[in-house]
């Protein structure tokens, strides 16, 4: 591990509070590099995120996604996360802490809004930015490219109907043009690019050079997204960090619980990890597009999925360092002792 590497935490703090304050001195640059966007997928960070997968995705090797079926527990454990619990505990901890116990604190005509905007991020499971979260704890890339597509073929038919349920609608309007975009952008086409860079290059030497261009690329989007919310920070500071209490819980409580069913079934660290990552992160793209065209630009549902956007980086940071830390005390499990023993006496 390298010295950027070891001190990751400190450069996202860093960034943070650098693009909260260039966000506030320089609101119109900002501004500009946020409307350069087609159906709300912005572009310059669509470039960044390509930038910090495809070094992810030269590991992939089509010829071994056959193997993914021996992870089935891992598969059904992050399916039952992301459709099954996810869903309805943000509804839960948004009726909670924001339509309860937080009341007092926000405006009265947002409350509704606010929950909304809440239960909309969580029905939409994260995409490209999970091979980045994989990669970091030594996942199994296989196995995140699989989980990836299959997230990405359920949220086409089971994300309207949830939100609708959830939200008490009789139907609303998903953002196609947003999903289909960002899943040709942020999936289809990466590896497409990946896949011709194994073909014609040596791998672990372009990987190797790639993985800072990676992490610097993660420091600049987190720039970029803080940037973009720079004066909405400073200027409703008490509003964001209440909406960003479900969120944290939510986020900690749903990759914790992934992370716990994989050991008791046994699965393998390197799959557990990722297993927990795509259980606790968002489609944040497609989530404050389908805000915006339920609620308004300026609606509390809209900022609510911003917050969502704000936390993503440094929360899924703290929940890499914990599956690091912890791959001792995981693969101490008996399941998970007892099935490593049985594949190797195969």
């Amino acid at each position: 591990m390298t010295i950027f590497e070891r001190y990751l935490t400190l450069w996202v703090a860093l960034c943070i509070l650098v693009g909260i304050g260039l966000g506030h001195m320089m609101p119109s640059v900002f501004q500009t590099i946020g409307a350069a966007e087609v159906a709300k997928v912005n572009l310059p960070v669509a470039v960044l995120i390509w930038l910090m997968i495809i070094p992810m995705l030269l590991k992939i090797d089509f010829a071994a996604l056959a193997q993914v079926g021996r992870h089935w527990r891992g598969i059904g454990v992050t399916l039952f996360i992301n459709w099954a619990v996810k869903p309805f505990s943000m509804a839960l901890l948004g009726w909670l802490f924001i339509g309860w116990l937080f009341r007092p604190y926000l405006p009265e005509t947002q409350i509704d809004s606010y929950i909304a905007g809440l239960i909309i991020l969580a029905a939409a499971p994260c995409t490209a930015m999970v091979f980045v979260w994989s990669n970091l704890t030594r996942g199994e890339p296989h196995f995140t490219l699989s989980q990836v597509a299959l997230n990405d073929a359920i949220m086409v038919v089971a994300f309207a109907p949830i939100v609708a349920l959830l939200l008490g609608l009789s139907a609303i309007t998903v953002p196609w043009d947003t999903l289909i975009l960002s899943v040709v952008l942020y999936i289809v086409l990466p590896v497409i690019v990946a896949q011709a860079l194994r073909r014609s290059t040596d791998i672990e030497r372009m990987a190797g050079r790639l993985q800072p261009v990676s992490l610097v690329a993660l420091l600049t989007t987190l720039v970029l997204l803080f940037g973009f919310q720079g004066e909405q920070l400073i200027a409703q500071p008490t509003v964001i960090a209440l909406l960003a209490v479900p969120i944290l819980i939510q986020v900690y409580f749903n990759s914790g619980l992934a992370y716990l069913l994989n050991r008791v079934s046994g699965e393998e660290h390197c799959v557990a990890g990722p297993s927990a990552l795509i259980g606790a992160s968002n489609f944040f793209e497609l989530a404050v597009a389908a805000a915006i065209s339920l609620f308004g630009f300026t609606s509390g549902a809209a900022l609510a999925t911003v917050v969502g956007v704000l936390v993503e980086v440094p929360v899924m940071l703290s929940v890499v360092w914990i599956v690091n830390r912890s791959k001792g005390w995981y693969e101490r499990g008996a399941a998970v002792r007892t099935k490593a023993a049985t594949f190797r006496k195969a």
